[in-house]
């Protein structure tokens, strides 16, 4: 459940609030009463060592892959989000 602050008392106390949502907490922050702004944890990115993820790379090749590559160059290839024109 998120805490809620007011503007005033996040200036007053940004640092120990920060480490606060560094441990996992959430806080609401609210303008004369009304919410404007929510403070959550980042996300933490997760590098992986190459030893890690080398499996990936074992096995066949995808055979068609090189044909994909074609379509895509040849931009016979068409995103579906994009409107016709």
């Amino acid at each position: 459940m998120s805490r809620r602050i007011g503007l005033r008392e996040l200036r007053q106390n940004a640092s120990e609030i920060v480490r606060e949502v560094e441990t996992g907490e959430t806080f609401d922050v609210t303008v004369s009463g009304r919410l404007a702004a929510r403070l959550v944890p980042a996300l933490r990115s997760r590098s992986h060592r190459i030893e890690e993820i080398a499996d990936l790379w074992d096995g066949e090749a995808d055979p068609t892959f090189f044909d994909d590559l074609d379509q895509v160059a040849d931009r016979t290839v068409v995103d579906p989000r994009v409107l016709p024109q």
